[in-house]
C-alpha cells in the first residue's frame, strides 16, 4: 500500500516514549533533513525508564525486546534517559525521609541481598534449576495467553466510554484491595526468629515482620507479603537461611493471588506494569520449589526465589541477556550467572514452543506493523510488485492545492510519491518522496502562485527553522488546521523543496524477503517500487510497513501457510 505508514511510537508499561523534532539548521535550504526523512524505525524513540529495577538493564531491555535496530544514537538517548529518571528519583526519595510522603521514601532503589554460602552446585543442583526453568517457561505462556484475552475484553469495555473505563478500576481496585486485606486473615502466626537485626514484629508500616493479630513476638508471614511495599516484598522472598520463614501454604496463595491480579490490572485506565508482578509472582513459586526440592538440591531458599523470578521473567518477557543483566544488578552477585543463564535459556525455550513474548503480542493486538528480525519463508516465492496494493496517489513536481488538498482528505497516506513531468523533465521520471506532515505545513503556510512555474528553495525562506521539525505525538499540524479559499484551490505550489529527492528503490522483481530485509535493516517507512522496463509509470507503488506483515500477504495470497 502506497505510503499508510503513521510511524507511530508506541509506549509500554514499563517505559516513556520520548518523541522530539530532530535539530534542524537555521539555513533556509536545511530546513529539514531530506537524507533522513524516511527512516524512522517504529521504535526510534522508545526509552524505557523503570525507575526501581537497573540501570543498566533498562537500557538493554527496550533494544532486545522490541527495537529492530542497536544504533548508538538510541542507546545513548536511553541511558541518558534513566540516568536522569534515577538522579530525580534519589533526590525525591532524599526529600521524602523526613516521613512527608508516606511509604515513597521508605525504599529507595532496590538492592537484595541473596548472598548464599553455598558457592558451589552439582549436577542434582542443576536439575532442580531446570526444573524451575520448565516450571516458569509454562506459567508464562499461560500469563501471556491470559493477558491477551483480558486485554482483548479491557478495549472492548474501554471503547463504551469513560464511564465505563472509571468502573472497571473501581471494580479492580475494589477486588485488590479485598485480596491484600482479605487474605492475611488466613495466615498463620510464626514466633519471631532469633538473633534478627531487625525488630519483630516490625514497628511501622514497612518492614518484613508483620505483627497482624498475631499475639506479641509472632508475626503473620502472609500480612508480611501482603501488607508491605514491593521492594520490601521481593527483599523479603530473595533473603538468604530463611528458610522456614514461610509457610508452602501461604506462598501458595500469595502466588496464586499476585498471579491472577497481575493479569486483571494490567490494561486498565491507571498506570501498571508488568516487571514487579512478575518478579513477586515467580519468587514465590520459586521458594515454594525450592522447599519441595530440598531433599535433592543444596540451594538456598532465597536463590531459589531469585531463579523463579529469573523463569518467570523469561517466560512472560521472553528476553535473556537484558534480564540477566538486571537481576545481576539488583543482587550484585556475579557468581549466580551461570544458574540464571541457564534457568532464562529454559523458562524461554519452553515458553516459546506455546506463544510470543507478552511484549509482542501487545504490539499484535494494537495492531501496529512491527516487522521481526527474519523474512518469512513465503516471502522467497513472491516479489515486490507482489504486494503493492492501489491505486497509486502521486503528484506532479508542481501540483495544483486543490488535488493536494483532495489526496489528504481521501487517503490517511503519509507519504507520496512526486513525479516530474513534460516540459519540466524530457519523460515521466521519479523525483522523490513527500510526507504528508510537510504538505501540511506548506499548505498553511499558502506559498501558492497563480501559474505553474518552479518558485525554487526560495519559497523556505519564508518558513521558521523548526517548522518542518517532526512534532511530538498529537502535536503536529492536522489537516483541518489548514484553511483553503476557494479561489485558492486552483492556484499551484511547488513541492520540489520539500521533497526528499533521494528515496530509497527496489526493482519491482526483487524478491520480496531481501526487500523487506532491506526495508528493515535500514529502518525505512517508504519503500519505492520502480519498473523493470521503460515506457511505463516511473512508480509502481510504495511499500511501508503494512505491506509486510502477514495479515496482510495471507490477505492477498491465502494459499500461503504462515510459517509460525
Amino acid at each position: 500500500m502506497d505510503g499508510r505508514g503513521q510511524g507511530n511510537d508506541i509506549e509500554s508499561s514499563e517505559g516513556l516514549v520520548i518523541d522530539g523534532g530532530k535539530h534542524i539548521s537555521r539555513n533556509s535550504s536545511e530546513i529539514f533533513d531530506k537524507d533522513t526523512m524516511i527512516r524512522e524505525p517504529l521504535l526510534q524513540r522508545r526509552i524505557n525508564t523503570t525507575s526501581q529495577i537497573a540501570l543498566i538493564g533498562s537500557n538493554v531491555s527496550p533494544i532486545e525486546s522490541l527495537d529492530y535496530e542497536w544504533r548508538s544514537a538510541l542507546l545513548w538517548r536511553t541511558f541518558f534517559t534513566t540516568a536522569v529518571v534515577a538522579v530525580v528519583l534519589r533526590g525525591l526519595i532524599e526529600y521524602c525521609r523526613s516521613g512527608k510522603c508516606g511509604l515513597f521514601g521508605q525504599g529507595g532503589l532496590i538492592m537484595f541481598d541473596v548472598g548464599s554460602p553455598m558457592t558451589t552446585y552439582g549436577t542434582p543442583d542443576l536439575l532442580a534449576v531446570i526444573i524451575l526453568g520448565i516450571i516458569g517457561g509454562v506459567f508464562g505462556s499461560l500469563y501471556n495467553y491470559l493477558v491477551d484475552k483480558v486485554l482483548r475484553t479491557y478495549t472492548k469495555i474501554n471503547e463504551k466510554g469513560p464511564t465505563f473505563k472509571i468502573l472497571l478500576v473501581i471494580i479492580i481496585s475494589l477486588l485488590t484491595s479485598c485480596c491484600s486485606y482479605g487474605l492475611p486473615w488466613i495466615g498463620k502466626c510464626t514466633p519471631c526468629p532469633a538473633n534478627l537485626k531487625e525488630p519483630c514484629p516490625t514497628i511501622g508500616r514497612s518492614g518484613n515482620f508483620k505483627n497482624f493479630q498475631c499475639q506479641e513476638g509472632h508475626y503473620n508471614d502472609l500480612a508480611s507479603l501482603f501488607l508491605n511495599t514491593n521492594d520490601d516484598a521481593i527483599r523479603n522472598l530473595f533473603s538468604s537461611g530463611t528458610k522456614d520463614e514461610f509457610y508452602l501454604s501461604s506462598l501458595l496463595i500469595f502466588f496464586a493471588a499476585i498471579y491472577f491480579l497481575g493479569i486483571i490490572t494490567y490494561g486498565i485506565a491507571i498506570p501498571s506494569g508488568l516487571f514487579i508482578p512478575v518478579i513477586l509472582a515467580g519468587a514465590s513459586y520459586g521458594r515454594f520449589v525450592g522447599h519441595l526440592l530440598g531433599p535433592i538440591s543444596s540451594l538456598d531458599a532465597g536463590l531459589f526465589a531469585l531463579l523463579g523470578a529469573a523463569s518467570f521473567l523469561g517466560g512472560t518477557m521472553r528476553m535473556t541477556v537484558s534480564l540477566c543483566v538486571i537481576l545481576l544488578e539488583l543482587t550484585n552477585d556475579l557468581l549466580m550467572l551461570p544458574l540464571v543463564m541457564l534457568v532464562l535459556l529454559v523458562s524461554k525455550t519452553v515458553a516459546d514452543s506455546f506463544n510470543k513474548g507478552v511484549y509482542d503480542q501487545i504490539v499484535k493486538m494494537k495492531g501496529l506493523p512491527y516487522m521481526e528480525a527474519h523474512a518469512e519463508p513465503y516471502m522467497k516465492h513472491l516479489v515486490a510488485r507482489d504486494v503493492v496494493s492501489g491505486p497509486l496517489v502521486s503528484f506532479v513536481g508542481i501540483e495544483k492545492v486543490g488535488n493536494i488538498m483532495q489526496a489528504l482528505h481521501m487517503t490517511k497516506h503519509n507519504g507520496f510519491p512526486v513525479i516530474d513531468e513534460p516540459p519540466f523533465s524530457d519523460a515521466p521520471e521519479l523525483c522523490g518522496v513527500v510526507l504528508r506532515s510537510h504538505l501540511l505545513v506548506l499548505l498553511k503556510g499558502k506559498r501558492f502562485s497563480k501559474e505553474r512555474v518552479p518558485t525554487g528553495e526560495a519559497v523556505l525562506q519564508r518558513f521558521g527553522a523548526f517548522d518542518f521539525a517532526k512534532a511530538g505525538s498529537g502535536k503536529g499540524l492536522k489537516l483541518e488546521d489548514v484553511q483553503i479559499e476557494e479561489e485558492e484551490m486552483e492556484m499551484f505550489v511547488d513541492l520540489h523543496p520539500i521533497t526528499n529527492g533521494s528515496p530509497y528503490t527496489v526493482v519491482e522483481t526483487m524478491s520480496l524477503a531481501k526487500a523487506a530485509v532491506l526495508f528493515r535493516e535500514l529502518g525505512l517507512r517508504h519503500l519505492c517500487v520502480v519498473p523493470k522496463t521503460q515506457g511505463r509509470p516511473p512508480v509502481v507503488g510504495i511499500l511501508t510497513r503494512h505491506d509486510f506483515m502477514p495479515e496482510h500477504i495471507m490477505g492477498l495470497f491465502p494459499h500461503f501457510s504462515h510459517h509460525k
